[in-house]
């Protein structure tokens, strides 16, 4: 019983904590759906992951995805993009995403 109780106060712990941050120009960076893009230049692609388990313990998928499009938003800045696309699902807290630039420079 006291193995149950301690797992599940790990998960808890675990879906509360962040460990991946934007940086400044990564908050500049939008996350679209790829009809929203139509107008836009693609500039490449970023394939960004993290650790979807933790101690054996699944992280919650919102929490996952939430850190891979931040990850995807900093990567577009080495593109020079303003914006990401998701193209894959997330397997194994890894994802793929388009960098476009969509705002005049």
């Amino acid at each position: 019983m006291k193995g149950k109780a301690a797992a599940f106060a790990l998960a808890g712990l675990l879906s509360a904590c962040t460990w991946v941050h934007l940086t400044p120009e990564g908050e500049k960076v939008r996350v679209l759906d790829a009809d929203e893009v139509t107008q836009c230049q693609m500039l490449g692609r970023t394939t960004v992951s993290l650790a979807a388990k933790i101690a054996g313990i699944e992280r919650h998928p919102e929490d996952v995805q939430k850190e891979l499009n931040m990850l995807a938003r900093n990567s577009a800045v080495d593109l020079r993009g303003d914006t990401v696309v998701a193209t894959s699902p997330v397997e194994n807290g890894k994802q793929t995403f388009a960098v476009y630039r969509c705002m005049p420079q």
